[in-house]
């Protein structure tokens, strides 16, 4: 007798439909899994046969032969167990195959037949979605961030013998869902009312906020770069609840997540600057997700970004232009979804003085320049010089705070969002015609600063969404020649710092 039933496979971040086939039938007691599985999946066959004679049932002691399909997709993970399990008792008729015709299974086994959670429940849960079944059943401590996906019902088994009970809804398919997403204040998150001195980077670390922008802060060591970076957190706009959704299968599927509630903050990762290339953008024999996608929807801090490999840095340019990476490795293609501000930090030299008190070599200076690319300058929206302030800067009082900024920047991106749908650096090239209008000062502006040939197609375009996000900081309409000035003044340095 064949029997089949339900589950998933994770490719990527992707859910993938996986058929688990059980066929029983007379012959030498024996028990085979096929259907490109991983060590842990091949191992599943000593866990779900200690599992089932724990649980009280009968393990069957005939020719036992399971297939996952479709077999040229590899199977990886031990979140297969269940459905494995339950595709054994409905071929030896210890449950009602009926039961499992419209519901999927997902999760690990015990010796004991206890389930243990696996990575990647909730996208297991919009894949069920997808395929049109009506309910999942996952661990105990996966059901709730399962919940977080609508229409779909779920029950939580928290042993094997449970699942009689279980599938027939007496249990757990009637919990509470989250109803509405809530942004948590960040605990003890560091303020912007503690820099002192920097109005310009404050300015531009608003901006960059607003609008997504990639923002580069050079200067001299101790001068706060590190620090004002580090307070973008306190300042990022709400996640939306589609964004919190793509943000927490992500945290979900690299096992930094699996709480069960739904991401209220968008990301900030900070990468060592030894990092690989594939540890920054992915990759490896199965391709996985790299701090760039880890990073996604929030933002990617390269702090001393010259000392990072300049492999690395250039593995970065088609993620920033695309908002995805693809990898290839075995014929099998792998997209990981890259939307995110970049922020690094750079000094201005290998000293670090810069300037008439710059103590570098001629050389020197020319390595320290061949660091960052100019391509990679090019997708950089604004960079700002961070200079040592005085004391008596740094006795003054506060120039803002994270809080006042931060209701800047959630008003500026509710205009964004309600003219094209996303943020100033995410539009579209057929949207930007209507989304950056000019006053006639600000047109000649900038067609006199390209045409002077110190701003490529990029850089003016660039230049456009960053003049955008400056206006609707003051509240939108069309942009000024101030706000052009400001976005300008932020490529000129870009073209400094590359020729410096």
């Amino acid at each position: 007798m064949v029997t089949e039933v339900m589950t998933f496979a994770l490719e990527g971040l992707e859910p993938r439909a996986v058929r688990v086939e059980a066929d029983l039938r007379r012959g030498l007691p024996s028990f085979t899994i096929v259907g490109l599985a991983d060590r842990a999946v091949a191992e599943a066959r000593e866990r779900v046969r200690a599992a089932l004679v724990n649980c009280g049932f009968e393990f069957p002691m005939r020719r036992l032969t399971v297939n996952l399909a479709p077999a040229h997709l590899r199977k990886v993970g031990p979140g297969f167990d269940l459905a494995i399990a339950c595709a054994i008792l409905a071929a030896s008729g210890q449950i009602k195959l009926d039961a499992l015709a419209t519901t999927a299974l997902f999760g690990e086994l015990s010796l004991g037949g206890e389930l243990r959670p696996c990575r990647g429940a909730l996208a297991v849960a919009e894949g069920a979605k997808q395929a049109g079944l009506t309910a999942l059943v996952v661990p105990v401590a996966s059901a709730a961030e399962a919940r977080l996906v609508d229409s779909i019902r779920v029950g939580a088994l928290a042993v094997l013998s449970d699942l009689a009970a279980v599938l027939a809804g007496e249990s757990d398919f009637s919990a509470k869902r989250p109803q509405q997403l809530v942004r948590a204040a960040l605990p003890n998150a560091p303020d912007l009312a503690d820099v002192r001195g920097h109005r310009a980077a404050i300015d531009a670390v608003t901006v960059a906020a607003a609008g997504g922008h990639n923002l580069l802060l050079s200067g001299p060591p101790g001068t706060g770069k590190t620090m004002i970076a580090r307070r973008l957190p306190g300042i990022l706009p709400p996640l939306s609840r589609s964004e919190a959704l793509e943000v927490t299968r992500i945290r979900s599927i690299t096992g930094l997540g699996g709480d069960g509630t739904l991401a209220d903050q968008r990301p900030f990762r900070a990468p060592h600057h030894t990092i690989s290339a594939a540890g920054l953008v992915g990759g490896g024999a199965v391709p996985l997700p790299g701090e760039a996608t880890l990073a996604h929807r929030g933002v990617l801090f390269l702090d001393e970004i010259s000392e990072f490999d300049r492999r690395a840095l250039e593995a970065l340019r088609q993620p920033l232009e695309d908002g995805e990476v693809t990898i290839v490795r075995g014929q099998k293609v792998a997209r990981f979804p890259t939307r995110f501000a970049l922020v690094a930090a750079t000094n201005p030299c290998l000293c670090g003085r810069g300037g008439k008190a710059c103590r570098c070599s001629e050389p020197e200076l020319a390595r320290h320049r061949q660091r960052l690319s100019g391509p990679l300058l090019d997708r950089v929206d604004l960079v700002v010089g961070v200079e040592r302030p005085s004391s008596a800067a740094l006795e003054s009082a506060a120039l803002t705070t994270s809080e006042s900024v931060a209701r800047r920047v959630a008003a500026a991106r509710e205009l964004q969002l309600a003219r094209g749908g996303c943020a100033n650096a995410q539009l579209v090239a057929r949207d930007m015609i209507s989304a950056v209008e000019c006053g006639p000062a600000a047109a000649r502006a900038l067609a006199s600063a390209y045409d002077s040939g110190g701003l490529s197609a990029r850089g003016r375009d660039r230049a456009l969404r960053v003049a955008r996000t400056i206006a609707d900081l003051e509240g939108g309409g069309v942009i000024g020649i101030e706000a052009l000035a400001q976005a300008l003044g932020y490529r000129h340095e870009t073209e400094r710092l590359g020729s410096r």
